[in-house]
């Protein structure tokens, strides 16, 4: 009865933050998704109700995340078309050089302050410095695959903070965002912004007008030999078990590593997601080899990925706890700040340096994925370019290709966690710099070739 009063309880909450987001405008102006509004209501009601609700209705809520994280990554390139090598141009590459500065910066300025300023000053662990990246880009999904290895490192409160650095990211993404779009249209370098006022009430409470709700999805195969949602969620099944086979070969090789760096347990460490999208792209490559990829349809994909992301945050949220929050508010505000000001610092300069067309728009669409999670980047996205008449929806689309299995819940996201608390914060630092400054090189010679 557990595991169904728990999943029960959070469709109530995910019903009810639909329900309050529709009856509040402010939480429609801000566009805070519904999970995070139910979360935050299973919250309250945990902390100030909690003795008086059946354990029953809560108690699966803290496995859900771990194990629904698995099923967004392994989605994230099942039925995907990949672009020819023309396409991927020199736009893509400025976008994925900006990505990458970014996403590996947040490591050098986390772990720096880490180490300079919140271990010697409020006694927190090396690792709690890549709370900025794991939170901001990896998201609530990311948080949640690295339970164990939090666990495995004897720092249970990170994923709790995780969270919190999560779900702050997601509400500054899209306020600092839409600040930066007020910024912009006062700037004049976006004319196609199309504002809140402007959306249709049905829009504007998150619905579909009646005569035009799109299609959730194509069925590819006939109900009569298996339904057509079962089929893709076989297919993302398939690929969750790829990603776990993935894993039990590293562990295997891991075991022929020296024994110095064999006892660091690094292997052992990288959680499942990130080789469950892995798995997902081995899958795809597979069907399209094999001529099947028609058997898979994008649009059911996505939807079984974007309902698992709505379950895994609601039920994060829900079960953060705030007396982690409350012991680590004073250096969790510092790194929180330090983020957004890292963040703020690539959009408003950085990327005015590397993109040359369109930057407005193609920065926007990175500052919400880097803050919040890609529905995020592409909410902010829509509504400076809501026709698509720029190059950035395409160009961000192709440079997550390339970028999601590296950072944002990537291998190294998930490696960086070990790697700190085995090695501590400055071997870190000086991996991460390397790399900003090797993606700054990559800029560099596609800058020189450009202007020639």
């Amino acid at each position: 009865m557990t595991a169904v009063l728990s999943f029960c309880t959070l469709c109530l909450l995910l019903v009810s933050g639909k329900a309050i987001r529709t009856a509040l405008p402010f939480l429609r102006k801000l566009y805070l998704p519904s999970s995070i509004v139910g979360g935050a209501l299973g919250l309250l009601l945990l902390s100030t109700c909690g003795s008086h609700i059946p354990p029953t209705c809560h108690e699966g809520w803290k496995s859900i995340p771990g194990f629904l994280i698995n099923i967004v990554f392994a989605t994230m390139f099942i039925g995907q078309k990949f672009p020819g090598m023309g396409k991927v141009g020199r736009s893509v590459m400025e976008q994925l050089c900006f990505g990458q500065i970014v996403a590996w910066g947040m490591y050098v300025v986390g772990l720096s302050i880490t180490a300079l300023v919140l271990t010697p000053c409020f006694g927190v662990p090396p690792v709690f410095g890549n709370l900025i990246e794991i939170g901001f880009e990896g998201g609530h999904g990311t948080v949640g695959g690295m339970v164990e290895t939090f666990d495995a490192f004897g720092w249970s409160e990170g994923a709790d903070l995780g969270y919190t650095t999560a779900t702050i990211g997601m509400i500054l993404g899209i306020t600092v965002g839409m600040t930066l779009v007020n910024w912009a249209v006062r700037r004049g370098y976006v004319e196609n912004i199309r504002t809140f006022e402007e959306l249709s009430e049905a829009e504007q409470r998150g619905f579909y007008p009646k005569n035009a709700q799109p299609p959730a999805g194509r069925q590819t195969v006939l109900c009569d030999s298996i339904d057509s949602l079962a089929w893709h969620l076989a297919v993302v099944g398939l690929a969750v078990f790829a990603g776990y086979g993935i894993k039990l070969l590293l562990v295997a090789a891991g075991g022929l590593l020296p024994g110095s760096i064999r006892e660091m347990k690094i292997i052992e460490s990288i959680p499942l997601f990130p080789l469950c999208m892995v798995g997902g792209l081995a899958i795809q490559f597979l069907l399209v080899i094999c001529r099947l990829d028609a058997l898979v349809d994008r649009g059911q994909i996505s939807r079984i990925g974007g309902a698992s992301l709505d379950f895994l945050v609601v039920a994060a949220v829900a079960t953060i706890r705030l007396d982690f929050i409350v012991q680590y508010w004073q250096p969790l505000l510092i790194l929180v700040v330090a983020g957004l000001a890292w963040s703020l610092f690539g959009a408003c300069w950085l990327a005015r340096r590397i993109f040359r067309e369109d930057w407005f728009e193609r920065t926007i669409c990175e500052f919400g994925q880097y803050t919040g999670v890609t529905a995020t980047g592409l909410l902010l996205l829509r509504t400076v370019d809501p026709e698509s008449k720029t190059s950035a929806s395409t160009v961000f689309g192709c440079k997550q290709l390339l970028h999601e299995p590296v950072m944002g819940g990537g291998v190294w996201t998930a490696m960086a966690v070990p790697l700190t608390c085995r090695l501590g914060a400055w071997p870190v630092v000086g991996i991460s710099l390397t790399a900003v400054a090797i993606w700054c090189g990559v800029w560099a010679v596609l800058r020189r070739r450009s202007c020639k």
